[in-house]
């Protein structure tokens, strides 16, 4: 599938599925800094991050799954809520870690595509305290403050410590929002879906106005966008 750049104005055009393509998208995603915080989220129109299965399966196509990729590929960790991996098909991160944040510790039901090498590479935040259930055999549980609501600079905090200072976001929109009024997401990176479906809550909640600066833009055939905004 195409995509053309929109911001900046190059007009520049590739096929995403190509391995030049993938190169380009590559380069227009690639950061420089050594750590950062970035979202990385899918949206209806009517701001729902879910289609009508209830996962953002019904929302994606092959454009948003190769820059998908592509922002893994620059990660060292990607960050998710519980409830996401029992509702999505989760598959980890090829190199990165996966580390799943938990208010109770029970990851039953969770449908986590772990191989016997990934194993290791998943991570369970947990408050002090807690006991992990139904957990992957080999993933690590680390446990943080003694609050119910993990805070997210402690999240980032106990990853950075970790070796692990290149992290994204995956949400669900609970724990998106937490991090976006926490203000430590440095880059939104925002596919925005043309469909138009109930949203029983937004992908993204925020109580203030936050200062972003659009960083970058593409499209696609599909009508597909595909937004990146730097914080001010």
């Amino acid at each position: 599938m195409w995509v053309t750049e929109v911001v900046p104005s190059s007009g520049e055009r590739v096929d995403a599925a190509s391995a030049s393509g993938r190169e380009w998208l590559t380069a227009r995603y690639r950061r420089g800094d050594s750590a950062y915080v970035r979202l990385n989220m899918i949206t209806t129109l009517t701001g729902s991050a879910v289609g009508s299965d209830g996962t953002s399966e019904t929302l994606t196509n092959r454009v948003d799954r190769t820059i998908l990729g592509v922002i893994r590929s620059e990660a060292d960790v990607v960050v998710v809520g519980a409830q996401s991996v029992r509702a999505e098909g989760y598959v980890v991160p090829r190199r990165a870690h996966l580390a799943v944040v938990s208010r109770t510790g029970d990851l039953t039901g969770h449908r986590l595509d772990v191989s016997a090498e990934a194993e290791a590479r998943v991570l369970l935040l947990l408050p002090a305290g807690v006991t992990p259930r139904n957990v992957p055999a080999g993933a690590s549980v680390i446990h943080l403050s003694g609050t119910r609501d993990l805070q997210p600079s402690e999240i980032v905090t106990a990853l950075t410590e970790r070796g692990m200072p290149r992290i994204v976001c995956e949400g669900g929109p609970d724990l998106a929002s937490r991090f976006a009024q926490a203000g430590v997401i440095d880059e939104y990176c925002v596919t925005s879906a043309p469909v138009l479906a109930p949203a029983s809550a937004p992908f993204l909640s925020v109580g203030a106005d936050v200062g972003l600066a659009v960083d970058g833009m593409l499209v696609d055939d599909a009508g597909f966008s595909y937004l990146r905004l730097r914080r001010r």
